[in-house]
Protein backbone atom coordinates (compact mmCIF):
# COMPACT_ATOMS: atom_id res chain seq x y z
CA UNK A 1 0.00 0.00 0.00
CA UNK A 2 1.95 2.88 -0.79
CA UNK A 3 0.66 5.51 -1.85
CA UNK A 4 3.26 8.62 -3.52
CA UNK A 5 3.76 11.75 -1.47
CA UNK A 6 6.19 13.97 0.23
CA UNK A 7 6.49 15.14 3.87
CA UNK A 8 7.88 18.04 4.38
CA UNK A 9 10.30 19.25 7.57
CA UNK A 10 7.59 21.13 8.57
CA UNK A 11 5.07 18.98 8.71
CA UNK A 12 6.62 16.64 10.28
CA UNK A 13 7.39 19.09 13.55
CA UNK A 14 3.92 20.29 13.25
CA UNK A 15 1.87 17.61 12.13
CA UNK A 16 -0.73 19.53 10.47
CA UNK A 17 -0.12 22.98 11.14
CA UNK A 18 0.27 25.37 13.58
CA UNK A 19 -1.85 28.28 12.72
CA UNK A 20 -4.90 27.29 10.93
CA UNK A 21 -7.69 26.08 13.39
CA UNK A 22 -8.76 22.42 12.98
CA UNK A 23 -12.34 21.58 11.43
CA UNK A 24 -14.11 18.23 13.77
CA UNK A 25 -17.23 17.60 11.94
CA UNK A 26 -19.02 20.89 12.84
CA UNK A 27 -18.43 24.74 11.00
CA UNK A 28 -17.01 25.70 14.07
CA UNK A 29 -13.23 25.32 14.76
CA UNK A 30 -11.27 24.40 17.67
CA UNK A 31 -8.31 24.87 19.26
CA UNK A 32 -5.31 25.77 17.31
CA UNK A 33 -3.45 22.59 16.21
CA UNK A 34 -0.41 23.51 18.30
CA UNK A 35 -2.56 23.66 21.07
CA UNK A 36 -4.16 20.84 20.50
CA UNK A 37 -0.82 18.60 20.19
CA UNK A 38 0.43 20.23 23.20
CA UNK A 39 -2.16 19.52 25.20
CA UNK A 40 -2.47 15.84 24.16
CA UNK A 41 1.06 15.70 25.29
CA UNK A 42 0.29 16.70 28.76
CA UNK A 43 -1.77 14.46 29.21
CA UNK A 44 0.64 11.74 29.11
CA UNK A 45 2.21 11.82 32.86
CA UNK A 46 4.83 9.09 34.38
CA UNK A 47 2.38 8.85 36.68
CA UNK A 48 -0.09 7.66 35.23
CA UNK A 49 1.99 5.36 33.30
CA UNK A 50 3.36 3.82 36.47
CA UNK A 51 -0.52 3.23 37.97
CA UNK A 52 -1.86 1.20 34.86
CA UNK A 53 1.81 -0.58 34.82
CA UNK A 54 1.65 -1.94 38.07
CA UNK A 55 -2.00 -3.67 37.95
CA UNK A 56 -0.65 -5.06 34.42
CA UNK A 57 2.27 -6.44 35.81
CA UNK A 58 0.89 -7.42 39.04
CA UNK A 59 1.28 -10.99 40.87
CA UNK A 60 -2.84 -10.99 40.21
CA UNK A 61 -2.70 -10.90 36.24
CA UNK A 62 0.05 -14.03 36.82
CA UNK A 63 2.21 -13.64 33.86
CA UNK A 64 -0.76 -13.14 31.20
CA UNK A 65 0.25 -16.38 29.76
CA UNK A 66 -1.30 -17.11 26.46
CA UNK A 67 -4.44 -18.65 27.57
CA UNK A 68 -4.73 -17.33 31.32
CA UNK A 69 -7.26 -15.94 33.13
CA UNK A 70 -4.77 -13.15 33.86
CA UNK A 71 -4.87 -12.13 29.72
CA UNK A 72 -8.82 -12.17 30.08
CA UNK A 73 -8.29 -9.70 32.71
CA UNK A 74 -5.91 -7.65 31.20
CA UNK A 75 -8.40 -7.84 27.97
CA UNK A 76 -11.31 -6.15 30.36
CA UNK A 77 -9.08 -4.02 31.66
CA UNK A 78 -8.07 -2.26 28.64
CA UNK A 79 -11.25 -2.89 26.83
CA UNK A 80 -12.56 -0.48 30.11
CA UNK A 81 -10.32 2.02 29.45
CA UNK A 82 -11.10 2.37 25.65
CA UNK A 83 -15.13 2.40 26.72
CA UNK A 84 -13.95 5.01 29.49
CA UNK A 85 -12.19 7.57 26.91
CA UNK A 86 -14.73 7.76 23.92
CA UNK A 87 -12.75 5.06 21.42
CA UNK A 88 -15.47 3.49 19.10
CA UNK A 89 -15.14 -0.28 19.32
CA UNK A 90 -12.71 -1.85 17.14
CA UNK A 91 -13.89 -5.48 16.35
CA UNK A 92 -16.87 -6.99 14.88
CA UNK A 93 -19.00 -7.54 17.80
CA UNK A 94 -17.38 -4.88 20.22
CA UNK A 95 -13.86 -4.18 21.00
CA UNK A 96 -12.29 -8.25 21.70
CA UNK A 97 -11.64 -9.82 18.49
CA UNK A 98 -11.73 -13.32 18.67
CA UNK A 99 -9.51 -15.80 17.31
CA UNK A 100 -8.88 -19.80 17.43
CA UNK A 101 -6.06 -21.82 18.06
CA UNK A 102 -5.33 -25.25 18.97
CA UNK A 103 -4.01 -26.35 22.39
CA UNK A 104 -1.18 -28.80 20.24
CA UNK A 105 0.71 -31.30 21.98
CA UNK A 106 2.99 -33.98 20.82
CA UNK A 107 1.54 -37.33 20.00
CA UNK A 108 5.12 -39.44 21.46
CA UNK A 109 4.07 -42.31 19.95
CA UNK A 110 4.80 -40.98 16.75
CA UNK A 111 7.54 -38.53 17.65
CA UNK A 112 10.63 -40.36 16.95
CA UNK A 113 14.25 -39.45 15.94
CA UNK A 114 17.10 -41.36 14.63
CA UNK A 115 20.84 -40.85 13.60
CA UNK A 116 21.41 -43.07 10.74
CA UNK A 117 24.69 -43.97 9.46
CA UNK A 118 26.71 -46.31 7.39
CA UNK A 119 26.44 -49.45 9.81
CA UNK A 120 24.39 -48.41 12.57
CA UNK A 121 20.93 -46.72 14.01
CA UNK A 122 20.70 -44.89 17.12
CA UNK A 123 17.25 -44.41 18.13
CA UNK A 124 16.88 -40.93 20.11
CA UNK A 125 14.25 -40.83 23.30
CA UNK A 126 12.53 -37.48 23.03
CA UNK A 127 13.28 -35.82 26.61
CA UNK A 128 16.77 -37.48 27.79
CA UNK A 129 18.96 -37.86 24.21
CA UNK A 130 16.78 -34.83 22.33
CA UNK A 131 14.38 -32.06 22.94
CA UNK A 132 12.75 -29.09 20.67
CA UNK A 133 11.82 -25.78 21.34
CA UNK A 134 7.49 -25.63 22.07
CA UNK A 135 7.41 -23.60 18.95
CA UNK A 136 8.49 -26.43 17.11
CA UNK A 137 5.32 -28.38 17.93
CA UNK A 138 4.21 -28.82 13.82
CA UNK A 139 4.14 -32.32 11.75
CA UNK A 140 7.21 -32.75 10.25
CA UNK A 141 9.20 -35.89 8.96
CA UNK A 142 12.88 -35.15 7.87
CA UNK A 143 15.46 -37.13 7.16
CA UNK A 144 18.98 -35.64 5.39
CA UNK A 145 23.02 -35.34 6.19
CA UNK A 146 24.03 -33.60 8.55
CA UNK A 147 26.48 -30.90 8.00
CA UNK A 148 28.91 -29.64 11.24
CA UNK A 149 29.09 -25.51 10.93
CA UNK A 150 31.41 -24.98 13.83
CA UNK A 151 30.00 -22.42 16.04
CA UNK A 152 27.76 -21.02 13.54
CA UNK A 153 29.57 -17.66 12.96
CA UNK A 154 29.50 -15.32 10.11
CA UNK A 155 32.54 -16.64 9.06
CA UNK A 156 32.04 -19.76 9.61
CA UNK A 157 28.57 -19.81 7.62
CA UNK A 158 29.80 -17.06 4.98
CA UNK A 159 30.50 -20.02 1.79
CA UNK A 160 28.37 -22.40 2.99
CA UNK A 161 24.80 -23.62 0.98
CA UNK A 162 23.10 -25.66 3.40
CA UNK A 163 19.93 -26.48 0.95
CA UNK A 164 18.76 -30.00 1.53
CA UNK A 165 20.96 -30.44 4.40
CA UNK A 166 20.63 -30.00 8.50
CA UNK A 167 23.10 -28.16 10.05
CA UNK A 168 24.93 -28.72 13.16
CA UNK A 169 26.24 -25.69 15.31
CA UNK A 170 27.85 -25.97 18.42
CA UNK A 171 26.54 -24.03 21.30
CA UNK A 172 29.35 -21.60 22.28
CA UNK A 173 29.50 -19.20 25.45
CA UNK A 174 27.48 -16.05 25.51
CA UNK A 175 26.58 -16.27 21.50
CA UNK A 176 23.75 -14.57 19.86
CA UNK A 177 21.80 -17.86 19.13
CA UNK A 178 19.46 -15.87 16.80
CA UNK A 179 22.18 -14.67 14.80
CA UNK A 180 22.83 -18.05 14.38
CA UNK A 181 19.65 -19.11 13.72
CA UNK A 182 19.17 -16.60 10.97
CA UNK A 183 22.69 -17.54 8.95
CA UNK A 184 21.34 -21.32 9.09
CA UNK A 185 18.00 -20.12 7.58
CA UNK A 186 19.44 -17.96 5.22
CA UNK A 187 21.86 -20.83 4.28
CA UNK A 188 19.34 -22.82 3.10
CA UNK A 189 19.02 -25.48 5.55
CA UNK A 190 15.85 -27.22 6.79
CA UNK A 191 16.84 -27.53 10.19
CA UNK A 192 19.26 -26.98 13.02
CA UNK A 193 20.47 -29.23 15.69
CA UNK A 194 22.04 -27.44 18.59
CA UNK A 195 24.82 -29.44 20.33
CA UNK A 196 27.21 -27.90 23.60
CA UNK A 197 31.01 -27.13 22.77
CA UNK A 198 33.24 -29.83 22.61
CA UNK A 199 34.19 -31.15 26.30
CA UNK A 200 30.96 -29.53 27.72
CA UNK A 201 29.02 -30.45 30.38
CA UNK A 202 26.16 -28.97 30.51
CA UNK A 203 23.49 -29.34 27.27
CA UNK A 204 22.43 -26.72 25.55
CA UNK A 205 20.56 -24.23 26.45
CA UNK A 206 20.44 -25.59 30.07
CA UNK A 207 17.32 -25.35 31.81
CA UNK A 208 15.42 -25.21 28.97
CA UNK A 209 16.26 -28.42 28.19
CA UNK A 210 13.31 -29.71 30.82
CA UNK A 211 10.95 -26.39 29.99
CA UNK A 212 11.33 -27.50 26.37
CA UNK A 213 10.66 -31.51 26.82
CA UNK A 214 7.78 -30.47 29.49
CA UNK A 215 6.04 -28.24 27.23
CA UNK A 216 5.91 -31.00 24.78
CA UNK A 217 3.54 -32.99 27.28
CA UNK A 218 1.74 -30.06 28.24
CA UNK A 219 0.60 -28.69 24.86
CA UNK A 220 0.63 -25.25 23.69
CA UNK A 221 -1.92 -22.99 21.75
CA UNK A 222 -0.90 -22.57 18.07
CA UNK A 223 -1.90 -22.96 14.62
CA UNK A 224 -4.14 -25.50 13.64
CA UNK A 225 -1.88 -28.27 12.63
CA UNK A 226 -2.73 -29.80 9.71
CA UNK A 227 -0.33 -32.58 8.38
CA UNK A 228 -0.32 -30.91 4.78
CA UNK A 229 1.43 -27.69 5.58
CA UNK A 230 4.83 -26.96 4.60
CA UNK A 231 7.09 -27.82 7.48
CA UNK A 232 8.58 -24.60 8.50
CA UNK A 233 12.57 -24.19 9.46
CA UNK A 234 12.87 -26.05 12.88
CA UNK A 235 15.42 -26.66 15.47
CA UNK A 236 16.53 -29.71 17.62
CA UNK A 237 19.02 -29.80 20.87
CA UNK A 238 21.26 -32.74 21.04
CA UNK A 239 22.31 -34.49 24.29
CA UNK A 240 26.44 -34.24 25.08
CA UNK A 241 26.44 -38.30 25.21
CA UNK A 242 24.79 -38.18 21.73
CA UNK A 243 26.89 -35.67 20.32
CA UNK A 244 29.84 -37.70 20.98
CA UNK A 245 28.53 -40.68 19.22
CA UNK A 246 27.78 -38.93 16.58
CA UNK A 247 31.03 -38.20 15.72
CA UNK A 248 32.04 -41.42 16.27
CA UNK A 249 30.06 -42.76 13.94
CA UNK A 250 30.92 -40.21 11.44
CA UNK A 251 33.77 -41.21 11.62
CA UNK A 252 36.00 -38.57 13.98
CA UNK A 253 36.69 -40.25 17.17
CA UNK A 254 36.88 -37.47 20.04
CA UNK A 255 37.75 -34.63 17.67
CA UNK A 256 35.65 -32.39 15.41
CA UNK A 257 35.71 -31.41 11.79
CA UNK A 258 36.44 -28.23 10.17
CA UNK A 259 33.32 -26.27 9.73
CA UNK A 260 31.56 -27.12 6.49
CA UNK A 261 32.22 -30.81 6.57
CA UNK A 262 29.27 -33.55 5.58
CA UNK A 263 29.24 -36.12 8.03
CA UNK A 264 28.30 -39.69 7.05
CA UNK A 265 25.26 -39.11 9.53
CA UNK A 266 21.58 -38.45 8.48
CA UNK A 267 19.14 -37.51 10.89
CA UNK A 268 15.32 -38.47 10.62
CA UNK A 269 13.26 -36.61 12.59
CA UNK A 270 9.20 -37.22 12.89
CA UNK A 271 7.10 -34.65 14.65
CA UNK A 272 3.08 -35.73 15.06
CA UNK A 273 0.42 -33.45 16.66
CA UNK A 274 -2.13 -35.20 19.13
CA UNK A 275 -5.00 -34.90 16.66
CA UNK A 276 -7.70 -35.05 19.23
CA UNK A 277 -5.93 -31.78 20.85
CA UNK A 278 -9.34 -29.32 21.87
CA UNK A 279 -9.09 -25.47 19.72
CA UNK A 280 -8.72 -22.28 22.46
CA UNK A 281 -10.97 -19.28 21.53
CA UNK A 282 -8.26 -16.05 22.15
CA UNK A 283 -8.74 -12.31 22.16
CA UNK A 284 -7.37 -9.54 20.76
CA UNK A 285 -8.52 -5.91 22.21
CA UNK A 286 -9.17 -3.10 19.27
CA UNK A 287 -9.92 0.16 19.74
CA UNK A 288 -11.10 2.36 17.16
CA UNK A 289 -10.58 6.01 16.74
CA UNK A 290 -11.91 7.74 13.86
CA UNK A 291 -10.79 10.43 11.66
CA UNK A 292 -12.54 13.84 11.05
CA UNK A 293 -11.24 13.80 7.09
CA UNK A 294 -14.21 12.88 4.52
CA UNK A 295 -11.68 11.10 2.50
CA UNK A 296 -8.50 10.68 4.76
CA UNK A 297 -10.38 9.09 7.28
CA UNK A 298 -11.01 5.76 5.20
CA UNK A 299 -6.61 4.98 5.70
CA UNK A 300 -6.33 3.91 8.75
CA UNK A 301 -2.81 3.83 10.81
CA UNK A 302 -2.76 0.86 12.99
CA UNK A 303 -0.69 0.79 16.32
CA UNK A 304 0.18 -2.47 18.17
CA UNK A 305 1.30 -3.90 21.21
CA UNK A 306 1.16 -7.46 22.67
CA UNK A 307 -0.57 -7.70 26.37
CA UNK A 308 0.22 -11.93 26.48
CA UNK A 309 3.71 -12.77 28.64
CA UNK A 310 5.13 -16.38 29.68
CA UNK A 311 2.91 -17.01 32.52
CA UNK A 312 4.30 -19.06 35.69
CA UNK A 313 6.50 -21.89 36.38
CA UNK A 314 5.72 -23.26 39.35
CA UNK A 315 5.34 -20.64 42.59
CA UNK A 316 7.19 -18.16 40.24
CA UNK A 317 5.48 -15.16 38.68
CA UNK A 318 6.81 -13.75 35.37
CA UNK A 319 5.14 -10.65 35.85
CA UNK A 320 6.22 -9.13 32.36
CA UNK A 321 7.20 -5.29 33.29
CA UNK A 322 9.07 -4.12 30.56
CA UNK A 323 7.71 -7.67 28.41
CA UNK A 324 5.41 -6.10 27.31
CA UNK A 325 3.87 -4.28 30.27
CA UNK A 326 5.79 -0.89 28.72
CA UNK A 327 3.96 -1.43 25.64
CA UNK A 328 0.44 -1.93 26.58
CA UNK A 329 0.74 1.23 28.57
CA UNK A 330 2.09 3.42 26.15
CA UNK A 331 -1.00 2.60 24.00
CA UNK A 332 -3.13 3.21 26.89
CA UNK A 333 -0.97 6.66 27.89
CA UNK A 334 -1.49 8.00 23.86
CA UNK A 335 -5.10 6.58 23.89
CA UNK A 336 -5.94 8.89 26.46
CA UNK A 337 -4.03 11.93 24.76
CA UNK A 338 -6.43 11.08 21.27
CA UNK A 339 -9.09 11.86 23.71
CA UNK A 340 -8.04 14.78 24.59
CA UNK A 341 -6.88 15.84 21.13
CA UNK A 342 -9.88 14.64 19.75
CA UNK A 343 -10.32 13.26 16.21
CA UNK A 344 -7.11 13.59 13.82
CA UNK A 345 -7.59 13.82 9.69
CA UNK A 346 -6.70 9.92 9.44
CA UNK A 347 -8.50 7.31 11.83
CA UNK A 348 -6.34 5.56 14.03
CA UNK A 349 -6.71 1.63 15.27
CA UNK A 350 -5.11 0.42 18.49
CA UNK A 351 -4.70 -3.40 18.84
CA UNK A 352 -3.68 -5.16 21.80
CA UNK A 353 -2.62 -9.11 20.49
CA UNK A 354 -2.06 -11.67 22.12
CA UNK A 355 -0.01 -14.78 21.88
CA UNK A 356 3.36 -13.16 20.89
CA UNK A 357 5.17 -15.20 23.14
CA UNK A 358 3.72 -17.87 21.75
CA UNK A 359 4.57 -17.29 18.05
CA UNK A 360 2.94 -13.71 16.92
CA UNK A 361 0.02 -15.86 16.92
CA UNK A 362 -2.72 -12.78 17.60
CA UNK A 363 -1.29 -10.63 14.81
CA UNK A 364 -0.92 -13.10 12.36
CA UNK A 365 -4.90 -14.22 13.17
CA UNK A 366 -5.76 -10.54 12.57
CA UNK A 367 -3.65 -9.89 9.75
CA UNK A 368 -5.43 -12.56 8.17
CA UNK A 369 -8.64 -11.93 8.72
CA UNK A 370 -8.36 -8.31 9.22
CA UNK A 371 -11.48 -6.17 10.71
CA UNK A 372 -12.13 -2.58 9.91
CA UNK A 373 -15.19 -0.43 9.47
CA UNK A 374 -16.54 -0.83 6.08
CA UNK A 375 -14.97 2.01 3.72
CA UNK A 376 -11.60 1.92 5.57
CA UNK A 377 -8.19 0.61 4.83
CA UNK A 378 -4.52 -0.03 6.66
CA UNK A 379 -2.11 2.33 5.86
CA UNK A 380 0.55 0.92 7.79
CA UNK A 381 2.00 -0.48 11.53
CA UNK A 382 3.88 1.04 14.01
CA UNK A 383 4.45 -1.71 16.76
CA UNK A 384 5.71 -1.14 19.92
CA UNK A 385 7.17 -3.49 22.55
CA UNK A 386 9.94 -3.81 25.50
CA UNK A 387 10.37 0.06 26.13
CA UNK A 388 10.88 0.58 29.66
CA UNK A 389 14.49 -0.06 30.18
CA UNK A 390 18.03 0.15 29.69
CA UNK A 391 19.30 3.63 29.05
CA UNK A 392 17.15 6.59 29.23
CA UNK A 393 18.20 7.90 25.67
CA UNK A 394 18.53 3.88 24.24
CA UNK A 395 15.86 3.58 21.78
CA UNK A 396 15.72 1.09 18.52
CA UNK A 397 14.07 1.00 15.41
CA UNK A 398 13.36 -1.45 12.59
CA UNK A 399 13.72 -0.84 9.78
CA UNK A 400 16.40 1.10 9.38
CA UNK A 401 18.21 2.47 6.32
CA UNK A 402 20.53 -0.67 6.38
CA UNK A 403 17.32 -2.89 6.16
CA UNK A 404 15.79 -3.96 2.79
CA UNK A 405 12.52 -2.59 4.00
CA UNK A 406 13.40 1.09 5.38
CA UNK A 407 10.44 3.45 4.76
CA UNK A 408 9.12 6.61 5.56
CA UNK A 409 7.94 5.53 8.88
CA UNK A 410 11.67 5.19 10.44
CA UNK A 411 12.38 8.48 8.30
CA UNK A 412 9.80 10.11 10.36
CA UNK A 413 10.21 8.91 13.63
CA UNK A 414 14.01 9.50 13.12
CA UNK A 415 12.84 13.34 12.38
CA UNK A 416 11.42 13.27 15.72
CA UNK A 417 13.16 11.01 18.06
CA UNK A 418 15.20 13.78 19.55
CA UNK A 419 12.16 16.12 20.66
CA UNK A 420 11.75 13.61 23.23
CA UNK A 421 15.23 12.94 24.37
CA UNK A 422 16.23 9.72 21.98
CA UNK A 423 19.11 11.77 19.86
CA UNK A 424 19.62 9.02 17.50
CA UNK A 425 17.81 5.74 17.59
CA UNK A 426 19.56 2.43 17.24
CA UNK A 427 19.31 -0.60 15.54
CA UNK A 428 16.54 -3.32 16.15
CA UNK A 429 17.05 -4.93 12.43
CA UNK A 430 17.96 -8.50 14.01
CA UNK A 431 14.29 -8.00 15.29
CA UNK A 432 12.35 -7.25 12.37
CA UNK A 433 10.92 -10.77 12.36
CA UNK A 434 10.58 -11.51 15.92
CA UNK A 435 7.06 -8.89 16.78
CA UNK A 436 3.81 -8.39 15.46
CA UNK A 437 4.79 -5.84 13.08
CA UNK A 438 6.29 -8.86 11.14
CA UNK A 439 2.84 -10.53 10.26
CA UNK A 440 1.18 -7.06 9.44
CA UNK A 441 4.30 -6.84 6.58
CA UNK A 442 4.00 -10.84 5.81
CA UNK A 443 0.28 -10.66 5.32
CA UNK A 444 -1.10 -7.34 4.64
CA UNK A 445 2.05 -5.89 2.50
CA UNK A 446 2.15 -3.32 4.72
CA UNK A 447 5.00 -0.88 5.69
CA UNK A 448 5.76 -1.00 9.49
CA UNK A 449 7.96 0.29 11.80
CA UNK A 450 8.88 -1.60 15.50
CA UNK A 451 10.50 0.50 18.15
CA UNK A 452 12.26 -1.47 20.71
CA UNK A 453 14.88 -0.85 23.94
CA UNK A 454 16.51 -4.01 23.67
CA UNK A 455 16.36 -7.01 26.15
CA UNK A 456 18.18 -7.20 29.27
CA UNK A 457 19.39 -9.05 32.32
CA UNK A 458 15.39 -9.66 33.18
CA UNK A 459 14.00 -10.58 29.88
CA UNK A 460 12.19 -13.53 30.78
CA UNK A 461 12.51 -13.99 34.27
CA UNK A 462 10.54 -13.84 37.13
CA UNK A 463 12.89 -10.24 37.90
CA UNK A 464 11.23 -8.57 35.15
CA UNK A 465 8.97 -5.99 37.83
CA UNK A 466 7.58 -2.69 37.43
CA UNK A 467 9.50 -1.48 40.34
CA UNK A 468 12.54 -1.31 37.70
CA UNK A 469 10.99 0.32 35.05
CA UNK A 470 11.81 4.15 33.30
CA UNK A 471 8.81 5.65 33.79
CA UNK A 472 10.08 8.66 32.19
CA UNK A 473 11.43 7.06 29.02
CA UNK A 474 8.10 5.38 28.55
CA UNK A 475 6.49 8.87 28.76
CA UNK A 476 8.54 10.01 26.31
CA UNK A 477 8.17 6.56 24.38
CA UNK A 478 4.56 7.73 24.22
CA UNK A 479 4.82 11.48 23.24
CA UNK A 480 7.14 9.99 19.91
CA UNK A 481 4.11 7.36 19.20
CA UNK A 482 1.65 10.56 19.11
CA UNK A 483 4.08 12.24 17.28
CA UNK A 484 4.11 10.10 15.11
CA UNK A 485 0.61 9.63 14.69
CA UNK A 486 -0.05 13.44 13.98
CA UNK A 487 3.08 13.38 11.97
CA UNK A 488 1.31 11.04 9.30
CA UNK A 489 -1.65 13.72 9.24
CA UNK A 490 -0.23 14.97 5.87
CA UNK A 491 -2.28 15.23 2.49
CA UNK A 492 -0.48 12.18 1.30
CA UNK A 493 1.79 9.68 2.49
CA UNK A 494 5.53 9.12 1.63
CA UNK A 495 6.10 5.58 2.08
Amino acid sequence: MRLQTLITPLLLSLPIGATEPAMVGTNEPILPVSTQIDQALDTIQAEKIKADLYFIASDQLEGRDTPSSGLRIAARFVRARLERLGWKPGAPDGYLYEYYLQEKRIDREKTTAQLVGSDRTIDLEMGTDYSFSNRGLQYQERSAPLVFCGGGSAEEMAELNLKGKIALVSVPEGANWFRTYRRVDKAGALELVWIGVEGATKEPFGDSWAEWSKAMEGGRPGWPADPSDEPKFTTLALSNARATELFEMAGFGDARPEAGTELAVELRDTRSIDSDSPRIALENVCGFWPGSDPELAKEVIIVSAHYDHVGVDGEEIYNGADDNGSGICTLLAVAEALSQYGPMRRSVLFIWVSGEEKGLLGSRAWSLDPWLPEGTRAVCNINIDMVGRNAPDLLQITPTEDHEKYNGLTRLAESLSSSEGFAELGSADQYYTRSDHAMFEEHMGLPVCFLFSDVHEDYHKPTDTPDKIDYDKVRRVSRLLLRMIAGLQTDQLDF
